[in-house]
């Protein structure tokens, strides 16, 4: 097999376990997934909002995670480690689900939306976007969008600051996707500067502002009598 198609496997692969994730752990609150290959197997980085959930009495949901993520998807000796989300209101997949779910539940779209854009930015997010998509108000299909605060679409700032979520709701009239897009509070945009004064430059750069060095008046006449 090419090194393409083994790189377009694994990451096929990894999808797949995400998606799996997503459905067993739904209770307890999907916040992420990172797999990572180390020399003793594969690392699984499993975050959620509820990791007792996850683990399980004595332990055995987890070990029944382990065994499946090794004999379905054939990762060799899988580790799962659980981890806690800090702040759920500032995790974009979790975010998404619990729009989703108030949507099954039979709130308006806007009402949800409006709500959850409000939890995130009261949070300390820098900017939040949501998308829901689907059958909102009749037999065709619309696209409402919220947006609050500062937000990216693209370049190296989205990449680095911009965590996304999605999640579908299950309707009678049909599923409605929803989208989550949440830029962290720590994010630092290309336009935030800051000038410093003359005395704080000079405590931040102390080599560009020390005074050059004078010689002596004998050493300068010493040196311009060899030159002579």
């Amino acid at each position: 097999m090419a090194a393409e198609r083994k790189i377009v496997a694994e990451y096929v692969r990894r999808v797949l376990l995400k998606e799996y994730l997503m459905k067993e752990v739904s209770r307890a609150g999907f916040g992420g997934l990172d797999v990572q290959r180390t020399p003793m197997g594969t690392r699984v980085i499993l975050t959620t909002e509820r990791p007792g959930l996850v683990i399980g009495r004595r332990g055995q949901t987890i070990k029944n995670l382990t065994q499946v993520i090794e004999e379905q998807f054939g990762f060799e000796n899988p580790q799962i480690e659980v981890q806690e989300v800090p702040n759920a209101s500032l995790n974009a997949q979790i975010m998404a689900e619990k729009l989703a779910f108030s949507l099954e539940r039979g709130w308006h779209f806007r009402r949800a939306g409006h709500s959850t854009v409000r939890r995130i930015m009261d949070a300390g997010a820098r900017g939040c976007y949501i998308i829901v998509a689907g059958k909102l108000s009749g037999q065709r299909h619309r696209t409402e969008k919220f947006k609050e605060g500062n937000i990216k679409f693209c370049g190296d700032t989205k990449a680095q600051f911009i965590e996304h979520g999605y999640a579908v709701a299950k309707l009678k009239m049909g599923v409605i996707g929803v989208t989550v897009e949440i830029m962290v509070k720590d994010a630092k945009m290309p336009a935030d500067i800051k000038v410093l004064n003359k005395t704080e430059a000079a405590a931040v750069l102390p080599d560009l502002f020390a005074a050059p060095a004078v010689e002596a008046p004998a050493e300068a006449e010493a040196a311009t009598e060899e030159v002579q």
